[in-house]
């Protein structure tokens, strides 16, 4: 996109330049938060070899699950199989490889890309087989492994409202991975529930500022429950 205003009209316009054996960063917690009209246009594109930086893979039949349904993901580098019984049928068979992370490691290693620092060194997963083959140091009597920033060639999230230039609010928990995962992308697409126009968002309240936003659009949502619980009557 050029200039301030970063409005695209049509979801194909949104993710134009996705191409096969690429890297998407994709912001989400399991269904909440997560950019399903921009996965679904993925899923139309039929773009595939790709790999997926991503707390989960959604649910069967549902958000990142979708992808894996046509085998377009060849990748994944995740937290968490669970709640996809697809998911761990296709890591358990080795057609699809897995690239277990710990969350809070997994939200640095987006953070760190966006920041442009390459590598970072935590505590989490040392004498752990995520700790195997990884450059390990001691720091004030306790051990480290040495992790790598993620960056992605599209990053792909979900707010609730953005102005025009991409300044974006969130709304509670469905905040998430999205502010990591936007800047870790060399093309940030986001998609929201209400395009606003510039100054109508209150400065204090803008969660991540429009510089790391490349392309906005409006679309509408589904809102599924991953886990429905209900009182009995």
């Amino acid at each position: 996109m050029a200039g301030f205003d970063k409005v695209v009209d049509s979801y194909e316009e949104a993710m134009a330049g996705l191409e096969d054996n690429m890297t998407v960063i994709a912001g989400g917690f399991g269904l909440c938060g997560i950019p399903e009209n921009l996965i679904k246009e993925i899923k139309r594109k039929g773009t595939r070899g790709l790999t997926i930086a991503s707390n989960n893979a959604g649910v069967d039949g549902a958000g990142l699950g979708l992808l894996l349904e046509d085998r377009q993901i060849k990748k994944m580098i995740a937290s968490y199989v669970g709640e996809n019984a697809l998911f761990e049928a296709q890591m358990m068979s080795g057609e699809l490889e897995v690239e277990l992370t710990p969350q809070g490691t997994l939200a640095e290693k987006m953070r760190a890309g966006g920041a442009g620092i390459p590598a970072f060194f935590t505590a989490t997963g040392y004498g752990t087989p995520v700790g195997d083959g990884k450059e390990s140091r001691e720091f004030n009597g306790r051990y480290y492994i040495l992790e790598e920033a993620l960056q992605g060639d599209f990053s792909i999230a979900k707010a609730w409202k953005g102005d025009r230039y991409g300044n974006l609010m969130f709304r509670k928990t469905a905040r998430n991975f999205n502010p990591m995962a936007i800047t870790a992308g060399k093309i940030a697409v986001v998609e929201v529930e209400e395009i606003v126009e510039v100054g109508q968002l209150d400065p204090d309240e803008i969660h991540l500022p429009g510089i790391y936003v490349d392309r906005l659009i409006k679309g509408s949502f589904e809102k599924a429950i991953e886990q429905r619980t209900v009182r009995s009557a």
